[in-house]
């Protein structure tokens, strides 16, 4: 590795760390980005001639300490930091930083900035916006060409978000136990949105949203490195990993979205696959099931089979079975009808899912599903009806090819023979 990839891959690892210690030196969001970034130059300049420091975290929290305070000093004309080279060779200095960076201390920090991302004054999308810019440290450009939409809109967003954080005097003292479960499921959910962000994207928006999901998968190992025995943040991590191990074959080469049933399984991740597996069988010992887990433990059952036909339906129905008593939700049942239809036919997830309608009368997937089933069912009228009603809601042009795919059969089904 070079060293400039080498201090890239450095300096993206201990962003979270240095930046939430930094917040929790001055009490501003702004302040500790600004610090991290000073520092962060000054790392480029020092790293390659006096070579890697111990701790790289450390380091940055040190100098940018110092530089913050430095700017203070400034403004009141009162003593410059001490020179660069002085700086870069304070090891008692930097020991005593390392010594503060303890589990405790670690954790709360940590937990402080992305519970600061995910305030709950914030709209998602401006907690997504925020943690993916202070937490990832992505840039502007890279988050407005993720979600879609322009620079300066992308720009307002963050604003917006970090205006309110400071209108809202978010505490800074380190949570008690309470809150830091609390705060835990926060940032869990707002990690599993960044995800579904990159996740929902259409064959071609996929280059450009992949990075999503590869971010939301770091986030979550964070989280687990500062929550090892934590089964739920267990869970989180595998399902995106058992998820996202299937990017490769979730569209072809024309973009249409290919089903799982359909997928070519070779191009599926295995070490990403394996690395899943091993942590929801970890999780799950732990006997606290939560909803991560169940989901995680059905993308598990559909991860180990070598092919569609081996897959444990009976199984699925029994956790979307357990899912939905956790987790009460139209969305869960809806995808837990799948289930019931491999195992008990069509007819009865179409029963299961009638009482849905009104609730889901503007999902995508509702009328998909429904059409599906309705043609297994030889109802190709009703069939028809159901696809159109979901091209008519198809937030992407390849949702609502795969739609026509369906409408396509229905038309050879339905054609006269000479």
């Amino acid at each position: 590795m070079t060293d400039l990839a080498w201090m890239h891959a450095a300096l993206v690892s201990a962003r979270p760390q240095a930046v939430s210690a930094l917040l929790r030196y001055f009490r501003n969001l702004e302040t500790a980005e600004e610090a991290y970034q000073e520092a962060s130059l000054r790392a480029l300049r020092t790293w390659p001639e006096k070579g890697p420091p111990r701790d790289p975290a450390a380091w940055l929290i040190f100098v940018g300490r110092n530089i913050a305070i430095d700017g203070v000093r400034r403004a009141r004309r009162q003593e410059p930091l001490p020179p660069e080279d002085q700086i870069s060779d304070q090891e008692d200095a930097e020991a005593t930083a390392v010594g503060k960076l303890d589990d405790a201390d670690y954790r709360d920090d940590i937990l402080r900035l992305l519970f600061i991302c995910c305030h709950p004054d914030l709209p998602a999308t401006q907690q997504i916006a925020l943690a993916l810019r202070i937490v990832s440290g992505l840039t502007v450009k890279e988050i407005a060409r993720a979600f879609l939409v322009g620079e300066s809109a992308m720009e307002q967003r963050i604003t917006r978000a970090k205006a309110r954080i400071a209108q809202a005097d978010v505490p800074f003292e380190a949570p008690g136990a309470v809150e830091r479960a609390e705060r835990l499921g926060v940032v869990a959910a707002m990690i599993y949105l960044i995800f579904n962000e990159g996740y929902s994207a259409s064959a071609g928006e996929a280059p450009l949203r992949a990075p999503l999901c590869e971010e939301a998968i770091r986030l979550a190992r964070l989280l687990l490195r500062v929550f090892p025995s934590e089964p739920e943040i267990m869970g989180l991590t595998a399902l995106l990993l058992l998820q996202h191990a299937r990017a490769a074959a979730r569209f072809d080469k024309e973009g249409q979205i290919v089903l799982l049933d359909d997928q070519d399984r070779s191009l599926w991740n295995g070490k990403m696959i394996a690395e899943g597996l091993a942590l929801i069988d970890k999780g799950l010992r732990h006997r606290r099931p939560g909803p991560y887990q169940v989901q995680a433990a059905i993308a598990a059952l559909h991860a180990r089979a070598a092919r569609p036909e081996d897959t444990d339906w009976a199984e699925i129905d029994l956790l979307y079975a357990r899912l939905e008593q956790m987790q009460p939700s139209p969305v869960v049942t809806l995808n837990r009808a799948v289930a019931v239809s491999k195992v008990g036919g069509a007819e009865a997830a179409l029963e299961l899912i009638a009482p849905l309608e009104d609730k889901l009368s503007g999902y995508f997937y509702f009328y998909g599903v429904r059409g599906a089933l309705l043609m297994q069912l030889g109802r190709n009228d009703e069939g028809r009806i159901a696809f159109d009603r979901a091209i008519a809601l198809a937030k992407t042009t390849a949702e609502a090819a795969h739609i026509r795919m369906h409408l396509d059969r229905l038309g050879k089904i339905d054609a006269p023979t000479c």
